[in-house]
């Protein structure tokens, strides 16, 4: 099975290194010195790591054969694929890969549907499911666990308990303000 390990960011310096948005709990042994990561799209890889360090927070790769700025410039947005086994779950109850969690029905502990998971955004912070609702728009649910009360396998869906104002639509939240004026 392969899993999205990481996004190229932008060329840092003038001697190949890119910087990388991680999207693995497991960068050390995931985006290591020697690995070789397919990517999406396809045509740019494989890529074999040759360095890598953190610096100012961030995580810098230099790959084989990339060796100038604008070499590197040209990765840009490329999805890191490693593969992993399959049968390999992560280590604590409550933690999912992010293809497990990609395209879970979206609803309130009350049963009311909010959407379907199109994204998953890692941020320094927390996690966020980026939600798509049936009317096409988008809402940030941060994936904690006062909000994201439950992620069911099984029944393919995520239980939330939103705060007041997370998932409230616009309309909802206007004609609430002309009936206080």
């Amino acid at each position: 099975m392969q899993l999205v390990v990481g996004r190229i960011g932008r060329a840092h310096g003038i001697k190949g290194e890119v910087t990388v948005e991680v999207r693995t709990d497991e960068p050390e042994l995931r985006l290591a010195p020697g690995a070789v990561l397919a990517t999406d799209p396809a045509a740019t890889g494989p890529l074999t790591i040759e360095t890598g360090r953190v610096h100012s927070g961030r995580l810098l790769l230099r790959f084989e054969g990339v060796r100038d700025r604008t070499a590197a410039e040209a990765l840009r947005n490329t999805l890191l694929i490693a593969e992993v086994d399959p049968q390999a779950l992560p280590e604590e109850e409550d933690e999912y890969y992010d293809h497990q969690l990609m395209d879970l029905d979206v609803v309130t502990r009350d049963g009311v549907a909010v959407g379907r998971i199109t994204e998953i955004s890692h941020l320094p912070s927390q996690d966020l499911f980026i939600v798509e609702r049936p009317d096409g728009t988008e809402v940030l649910i941060p994936f904690v666990e006062e909000i994201v009360t439950e992620i069911d396998l099984e029944e393919q869906r995520a239980v939330i308990d939103p705060p007041p104002g997370l998932i409230d639509d616009n309309a909802e939240i206007a004609s609430t303000r002309d009936d206080s004026a």
